[in-house]
């Protein structure tokens, strides 16, 4: 049997012809004096008494073999995706895998996606999955924005120029006027951030959250930092800055709220203190005439109340794109007089 290996080998390195290697090894079996057995699961020949040579199975049969049904390969695996709108596609991961695994379907699905014409990859990373981002990013992906329980990577497939949206390119704050029937303003001192220490009385201001809408956002601020109840009424102005936060755009939204309450009651994590100080008051404060930015809220606000100025008030709309209610914010009394 030794000496008609060498005649084997010969056949043996046409690997790109399974079909013709496993014929021969059923000749050579046949044709020699000892016994000599094929395990199909492993798909491997027994030659002489140690020697093991490896073949890949060609049967027409399916396999059972535990190994081949893990192979992403032999079975076509492919990671589940959804078309996005732009010819790109979404992939949400959550099953565990190791990285090797993980990388071989990545590979092949990329392949696919790449035969059907798609362009961008969307892969959202959930947290418990942290281990596969090194691997995706050896694999070309790049880091668009992570969220407290997910990463999401991306990658761009054709030769064209890479039309991929950055991430969220602002953040937005608001900043709240509560005006009482005395011409007072309801005022706060901060213990934290630019003013604090400075003795400067200002609105209560702070940040939209996700799916918050700006109006909902002004009266929960006020309540939050004051105890005090609020009806919004209008945006009276906003502001657009750059590089404020983690080099992010700010667009920041100056409100009038009408308070259903007076009675205050501090947020001691953020604030120092709380009042109602009568408008002349405020803005005679030092600050206000060394700021510009200071100087036209105030502009603004005694325009509203002497009546020579009007804001937009959020009118409630329904969207071609969602059954969700959304607001528009316009000037209700102008668009109702140019309607008339």
């Amino acid at each position: 049997m030794l000496r008609s290996l060498s005649k084997l080998s010969i056949i043996f390195p046409s690997s790109n012809k399974p079909c013709y290697l496993a014929n021969a090894a059923q000749r050579f079996i046949s044709s020699g004096t000892r016994r000599t057995t094929i395990t199909r699961p492993t798909s491997r020949v027994k030659i002489g008494v140690r020697t093991w040579i490896p073949i890949r199975c060609v049967s027409n049969s399916p396999i059972s073999s535990k190994n081949a049904s893990e192979d992403p390969f032999q079975q076509g695996k492919l990671l589940t995706s959804t078309d996005d709108y732009y010819g790109g596609v979404i992939v949400e991961l959550d099953q565990l895998m190791d990285s090797t695994t993980f990388v071989s379907i990545l590979r092949a699905s990329i392949l696919h996606w790449k035969k059907l014409g798609k362009k961008g990859v969307w892969i959202k990373l959930p947290i418990h999955l942290v281990n596969l981002a090194e691997a995706l990013v050896k694999e070309g992906f790049w880091y668009h924005h992570a969220e407290p329980n997910y990463l999401m990577l991306v990658n761009w497939i054709p030769e064209s120029p890479n039309t991929i949206p950055a991430n969220a390119t602002h953040r937005v704050g608001i900043s709240s006027f509560v005006l009482n029937e005395k011409r007072e303003v309801l005022v706060v001192k901060e213990n934290s951030g630019q003013f604090q220490g400075t003795g400067v009385w200002k609105f209560p201001t702070g940040v939209v959250d996700q799916g918050e809408d700006i109006c909902v956002a002004a009266v929960r601020e006020v309540k939050e930092e004051t105890g005090v109840d609020s009806e919004f009424l209008e945006v009276l102005a906003f502001r657009q800055s750059h590089n404020s936060f983690f080099a992010k755009s700010d667009l920041f939204f100056l409100c009038m709220l009408r308070p259903l309450s007076s009675e205050i009651q501090i947020q001691n994590l953020e604030l120092e203190g709380a009042q109602w100080m009568p408008l002349v008051e405020y803005t005679a404060q030092p600050i206000m005439q060394k700021s510009d930015v200071l100087k036209c809220i105030n502009d603004i606000c005694l325009a509203k109340i002497d009546g020579r100025y009007s804001g937009y008030t959020p009118v409630p709309t329904l969207s071609n794109f969602s059954d969700k209610q959304f607001y528009m914010y316009l000037n209700a009394g102008a668009l109702k007089k140019s309607n008339s």
